[in-house]
């Protein structure tokens, strides 16, 4: 049976906050590993961010959905949850449906804000952590470095990237929209990822006097 590329995860649009939080992924060199070791695939690659939970795997001598079962029993063991519970929040694909998602993603077609270029970065730093770690070879290599090479194209020959745009911007876009000058006005954010810090620099430059972290 020849190698195939299989794809699973979940997102915003197929699962709440709190089942994202739930099997997102803390510690993913760990998990690769594990999932190597405990599931008949022979490369992984795993993207873990606030909105989506995504795994890439080549699977070989096993059936496509028999490796995809094992890695959802692996994933839900590993997030101490269901497998029941994972399954009615995923979507799983295989070859060039896989490929094809892989693609979207990179491109920042399938984001809660299209055109944000966090989730190339974020998807360039989870290749560079599987090679890393050994579990990206040959053909996740292969796909990755493709995937790269479509949202450059993208992002050049359309106008997805023609403005700065994240979930971050669009906050603070509304918040200015909601309450007019944010100058004389003070905000509080929750959390402090990323997300947070995009915020806090978009407050900034629009003179927010008094940002509050809350963790």
């Amino acid at each position: 049976m020849n190698k195939q590329i299989i794809l699973i995860g979940l997102n915003h649009r197929t699962a709440g906050v709190e089942v994202r939080e739930k099997f997102a992924l803390t510690d993913v060199e760990n998990f690769e590993q594990g999932l190597m070791a405990h599931c008949p695939v022979q490369e992984c690659l795993a993207l873990s961010t606030c909105n989506r939970v995504e795994i890439v795997a080549v699977a070989q001598k096993v059936p496509v959905p028999v490796a995809m079962d094992a890695v959802v029993q692996y994933w839900a063991g590993v997030c101490n949850g269901s497998p029941e519970q994972l399954m009615d929040n995923i979507y799983q694909y295989s070859e060039l449906d896989a490929v094809r998602h892989i693609f979207t993603v990179a491109s920042s077609l399938d984001s809660m804000v299209m055109g944000e270029p966090q989730i190339l970065g974020q998807l360039k730093d989870a290749y560079r952590a599987a090679v890393d770690n050994g579990t990206a070879k040959t053909i996740v290599n292969r796909l990755l470095h493709k995937s790269f090479s479509v949202a450059k194209r993208i992002r050049t020959e359309t106008a997805i990237a023609s403005s700065a745009v994240s979930i971050s911007y669009a906050a603070v876009e509304l918040a200015r929209k909601i309450f007019g000058d944010l100058k004389p006005t003070r905000a509080m954010l929750v959390g402090a990822g990323e997300m947070a810090e995009l915020a806090a620099m978009h407050l900034l430059r629009n003179g927010v006097k008094e940002i509050i972290i809350a963790n």
